[in-house]
């Protein structure tokens, strides 16, 4: 892909993974659309910073999706980063929830590209990238609802793939290993940095890497397809 001169859309834009690869297109010449709930999030992210924009919505429901969609402008690269994650009993949690993060974890990465892939494809160059997880490959039992939905995303973004291999459309997938944010906060040890995966994902941009395994993602991949009941040891109970 080239690293300058595009318009890109980052979902969940004003934190965590999305504020750092907010800054690292930016940094390359871009121009970035950050979109999130947050209005002081998102006016904080972008000052100081060249070329953002802002757009205030909530993804998860169709008016913030249909917002998005309109104020967006003529898009070449969309990142579907935005995430959410509720752990606890299945049994116990609210329709509120399991809606929140069927619509921001599935539902709006679907939407988002089904709207902008006609701008997308009437570029030279163009690119989907989706940002999913490990936990689509080997679940945790406390989030059953993140982990379907990231599931879901994964199988999505190959099937999309295959389907614009022949354009000019690229279809990337991003594997992060537990980061460092505020979806985290008080989970588990050994978190990445924020800015570690936007380096990551960077060079795997640039190269047109399909699927960009980050950290300790790639390792725990591997060990799903070949030793899959030792990851699900190792993931499982994963805080």
């Amino acid at each position: 892909m080239q690293a300058s001169g595009q318009r890109i859309l980052i979902t969940g834009g004003a934190k965590g993974i999305g504020l750092a690869l907010t800054r690292k297109f930016v940094a390359a010449g871009n121009t970035v659309i950050i979109v999130g709930r947050d209005r002081a999030a998102l006016t904080t992210a972008a000052a100081g910073l060249p070329a953002v924009e802002i757009i205030e919505a909530d993804v998860a429901t169709e008016a913030g999706r249909n917002d998005v969609i309109q104020k967006a402008g003529d898009v070449s690269v969309l990142v579907n980063n935005a995430g959410v994650q509720f752990n606890g009993d299945f049994a116990r949690i609210s329709p509120a929830s399991i809606d929140s993060e069927v619509g921001v974890n599935l539902l709006a990465p679907l939407h988002l590209t089904h709207a902008l892939l006609p701008r997308l494809l009437e570029k030279d160059e163009a690119a989907v990238m989706n940002v999913t997880s490990i936990l689509g490959i080997v679940p945790k039992q406390s989030a059953a609802v993140y982990c379907a939905t990231k599931a879901a995303l994964h199988s999505f973004t190959k099937t999309l793939r295959w389907q614009l291999e022949q354009s000019n459309v690229r279809v990337m997938e991003v594997v992060p290993p537990v980061v460092d944010t505020a979806m985290t906060a008080g989970r588990g040890q050994g978190k990445l940095a924020p800015q570690a995966v936007a380096d990551a994902v960077w060079q795997g941009y640039l190269a047109d890497t399909p699927t960009i395994r980050v950290g300790k993602a790639g390792v725990a991949a591997a060990l799903a397809r070949w030793a899959p009941s030792v990851a699900e040891r190792i993931i499982r109970r994963g805080d």
